[in-house]
């Protein structure tokens, strides 16, 4: 199978077009060319080798729904340092990669992810999936075992059913949702992610989102997202975790209280209850078997970002047991 590479461009400040044409990625991105629904579609990856002598081993990783792959860059430099290869995908519907109106499922993207680490030759690989990347991650676990060396979670979203608290929102109210982002929007989201405080360093991550706002593919941008939440809101993973056959890793910022669809609840006493990351880390750890817990104080929704250097002490020791 044919696989092409982009050049690094330099990035727009003001405008970026769906793929996200223009912005520099901190590796070579190469795109794996599928077809889903009839379509055509690119999805775009690096695939970066180790800077120190190989251990042979691969670790793919799975970004978050209101990212892209290059945030793992500290990580992927962590990773290859300690002697792993590093597959960062960005699942079709974000970041360079298509966004077609398609179906969007946590089944076609773990079978998306398959194809590309097939065609890159990868017969074992430690998945490790954040946010919404823990959704999939799972996912791709169930789906595939015998490919699954390890899993980590890192503060995934999806320890809980949505449906039970959030109320459902049609795709035409979510889509005109997306539609109305605006700057201040757009910083008010991201800065729960820093429940003590949105440093200004993840700008890096929220402008290229944002330029995405001012350009004219937004509407196509705006429907993936759309998407991709009624993709989380209909396909909870959370009664499979006693099904998963893999080492498992939990890594938990304890302050985190992420909820998909959080501005949707009204009753106070449901939003209370949910998002609450310490119990249903608890939980999930207790479902998986022979998993392991790593609860991270004082940190939130992005430990690789937020207390960069105990995620990565945490996923070494995990990797070298």
């Amino acid at each position: 199978m044919l696989l092409t590479c982009a050049r690094a461009q330099s990035p727009s400040p003001t405008s970026l077009n769906a793929t996200l044409d223009g912005l520099d990625y901190p590796y070579p991105v190469r795109y794996l060319p599928l077809q889903l629904e009839g379509q055509a579609v690119r999805m775009a990856y690096m695939d970066v080798p180790a800077r120190s002598a190989s251990n042979g081993r691969t670790i793919v990783l799975l970004h978050g729904k209101n990212f892209f792959g290059a945030y793992w860059r500290e990580t992927v430099r962590f990773l290859t340092g300690n002697g792993f290869r590093v597959i960062v995908p960005d699942q079709v519907g974000f970041g360079k990669s298509d966004k077609p109106d398609i179906h969007y499922s946590f089944h076609q993207l773990a079978l998306n992810t398959h194809r590309l680490l097939d065609t890159l030759g990868v017969r074992k690989v430690v998945v490790v999936g954040h946010s919404m990347g823990g959704m999939l991650a799972t996912r791709f676990a169930l789906l595939y075992p015998q490919q699954t060396e390890r899993l980590v979670l890192e503060n995934p979203i999806g320890l809980e059913d949505y449906r039970v608290g959030v109320p459902f929102q049609p795709l035409a109210q979510a889509e005109a949702s997306e539609l109305k982002t605006t700057e201040a929007s757009l910083r008010k989201y991201h800065a729960t992610y820093y429940p003590h405080g949105y440093p200004t360093a993840h700008d890096e991550w929220l402008l290229p989102l944002l330029a995405q706002t001012r350009h004219p593919d937004f509407p196509r941008v705006a429907r993936a997202n759309a998407l991709t939440f009624d993709m989380i809101y209909q396909q909870p993973v959370c009664y499979e975790f006693s099904q998963l056959r893999v080492p498992t890793l939990l890594v938990i910022g304890q302050d985190d209280r992420t909820v998909v669809g959080k501005g949707l609840i009204k009753d106070a006493a449901v939003l209370a209850r949910m998002g609450q990351y310490p119990a249903l880390g608890q939980r999930t750890a207790a479902q998986i078997k022979g998993s392991q817990l790593v609860s991270l104080r004082g940190v939130g929704h992005i430990p690789h970002l937020e207390a960069a250097a105990a995620f990565h002490r945490e996923l070494l020791a995990f990797l070298k047991k």
